[in-house]
């Protein structure tokens, strides 16, 4: 599974020196490729890109004002956000009128 922005985390965690990171995301990713028959490419993309806002959320904090995770974190999220509004189903509306 190829998401552009899960090479750039791991690329930055390991300029970070956060080595750690890369084996339990690399370990994320695996186990949701797994998924991708079962739930969709675009489901699976959601799930990985919410794990990745997760980790870096976290490294804003270790890294306060880093701007290249808080770049990051902005795009990740946009883009989680989008595909997620592909997933939501719409609200029925109450009253017609």
């Amino acid at each position: 599974m190829n998401v552009p922005e899960i090479e750039e985390l791991k690329k930055l965690c390991k300029e970070l020196g956060e080595k750690e990171l890369i084996v339990r995301i690399d370990s994320f990713v695996a186990l949701n490729e797994g998924l991708v028959s079962k739930k969709g490419k675009e489901f699976i993309e959601v799930s990985v890109l919410g794990f990745a806002e997760g980790v870096l959320t976290t490294l804003t904090a270790k890294y306060p004002g880093n701007k290249r995770v808080l770049g990051l974190l902005e795009r990740v999220r946009s883009r989680r956000e989008e595909l997620d509004s592909l997933f939501r189903k719409p609200k029925p509306p109450i009253f017609e009128g």
